[in-house]
């Protein structure tokens, strides 16, 4: 499934003689996290250098400008855009200049108060230099925290300043002297702590240690703060933790070697297969995997139906991911590109095509009419989630609900749309009983009960379809 925009990815390295270019490695291995922008701040323990551009991580980065800004502590980002433009404004790492000196920040996540943030920092009149500029400059939902930092209340009280956002956020934190990560209580977005020779590591998957060489500690707690500094790491709580875990995680985000929320993600997923499977059966002759979302899945349906799996389509490995590009004629052109059918495995079957979700329909509309022309004889569609009936307003990209193919037509209705003969969603019940804390994790966008209300959700009728017009001007929606 190819259709919505993924987490942003964080890496941060603390007291390494090479944690610049081990950082950029780490964003290398968190590249399908986003791809919209990639930066990196760092620090001599004086001064922040820093350098981002939009674009893939391999192109907004070159040796020379690795060497520029090589120091012994750095933190990195990879975006994608929720709330604020994709331009290179809303790109970060922010870097900022306060009473306190600089700080770059680093988050992943959506906070769900951010107007009232700002409307209090207007009040206020709270302004600080945010890299070239003296005024609020970027579109994003990030730069508050930056602005709630120059306030006098939180200058010496993060803890306070956190419990004050509402939402989904990991954050990364550097000043010249210290690196700071921290996790919203609810937990919503995944990131942990590993520990590097010299120095200690903070990413948002365990994948990334692997790619610098790091041994995995344990996550950031929800609701903590850690402090890494010269005197090596402290913990502090500013929050009793409420555990949220976005399970989407699991089901889609991240990487299948990525241990999230303690629990291996091929594995889960292969649960997830092993069970759809069982609640969704049906009589064919193949199991094809939509790569590579489904391939987990889809082995886990396979050997739980006892139906072969087999390869049937081809992914074109040099074709960004299609829900970056920002104009549908360049989302429909890789949309084509980026998948082919192997017509002899498919001719003539009675295909099971197994994908991770569907939320609005029409890049899964173009696989499955891929595989009719290619000749499968029945082609019957199980997804590995429920159905996305709700938006969700803590980081995904898939915050109106009208666009969401099954909050407005009967699953009956999506078959026919798609042109397969059956279709099939993995209950909420039996996507939870895959996990091993099944009360610890948010299904939201599937049940539509929110664990941290957003204000949006308590607007009219009339203002939500302002407010839903507002969103798809600073949102890239597929």
């Amino acid at each position: 499934m190819s259709e919505i925009k993924h987490e942003c990815g964080l890496f941060g390295v603390y007291g390494s003689p090479d944690a610049v270019e081990q950082v950029y490695y780490g964003l290398y291995s968190l590249q399908h996290r986003g791809e919209e922008s990639a930066g990196i701040a760092s620090t001599d323990g004086s001064v922040i250098a820093w350098h981002k551009g939009m674009g893939l991580v391999s192109s907004v980065f070159s040796p020379q400008i690795l060497k520029r800004i090589r120091n012994p502590s750095a933190i990195g980002h990879v975006r994608y855009s929720t709330i604020g433009k994709s331009e290179w404004q809303n790109a970060q790492p922010l870097v900022a200049q306060y009473s306190r000196g600089q700080v770059a920040v680093a988050h992943n996540g959506q906070l769900v108060n951010t107007k009232q943030l700002r409307d209090s920092l207007e009040r206020s009149g709270a302004i600080f230099q945010t890299q070239a500029s003296s005024t609020v400059q970027c579109t994003s939902d990030s730069e508050v925290i930056l602005h709630l930092m120059a306030r006098p209340e939180y200058r010496d009280n993060l803890s306070g300043l956190l419990r004050d956002l509402k939402g989904a956020f990991s954050l990364l934190i550097l000043t010249p002297d210290e690196l700071i990560a921290a996790r919203d209580p609810n937990g919503f977005r995944p990131l942990c702590i590993g520990r590097l020779k010299g120095g200690y590591v903070i990413a948002s998957e365990t994948c990334a240690f692997d790619q610098v060489g790091a041994d995995y500690l344990r996550d950031v707690a929800p609701g903590e703060i850690v402090y890494i500094d010269k005197n090596g790491l402290r913990s502090e709580t500013f929050a009793p933790a409420k555990p949220s875990y976005c399970v989407f995680e699991l089901i889609y985000f991240s990487r299948p070697d990525s241990k999230i929320y303690g629990e291996n993600v091929h594995l889960v997923r292969q649960k997830l297969g092993a069970k759809l499977a069982e609640e969704c059966p049906v009589d064919a002759d193949i199991v094809v995997p939509v790569p590579e979302g489904g391939t987990s899945a889809a082995m886990g349906y396979s050997q739980a139906s006892g139906i072969p799996l087999e390869r049937g389509f081809v992914r074109n490995h040099y074709v960004g991911r299609t829900f970056i590009q920002p104009q549908s004629g360049q989302r429909q052109k890789k949309v084509e590109v980026k998948l082919n059918v192997i017509s002899d495995v498919v001719t003539g079957k009675r295909v099971v095509v197994v994908d991770d979700s569907i939320v609005r329909g029409t890049t899964s509309k173009s696989r499955f009419s891929q595989l009719r022309r290619a000749g499968a004889k029945e082609i019957h569609v199980r997804i590995s989630c429920p159905p996305h009936r709700y938006p969700c307003y803590y980081g995904i990209d898939f915050q109106i609900k009208k666009e969401l193919i099954a909050a407005v037509s009967p699953i009956e209705d999506i078959a026919e749309f798609l042109e397969v003969d059956s279709l099939g969603y993995l209950s909420i019940e039996g996507l939870l009983s895959c996990t091993a804390s099944p009360k610890d994790y948010c299904v939201a966008c599937f049940a539509g009960k929110y664990p941290v209300p957003a204000e949006i959700i308590k607007k009219t009728p009339e203002e939500f379809e302002e407010w839903e017009e507002k969103v798809g001007e600073h949102t890239i929606v597929v």
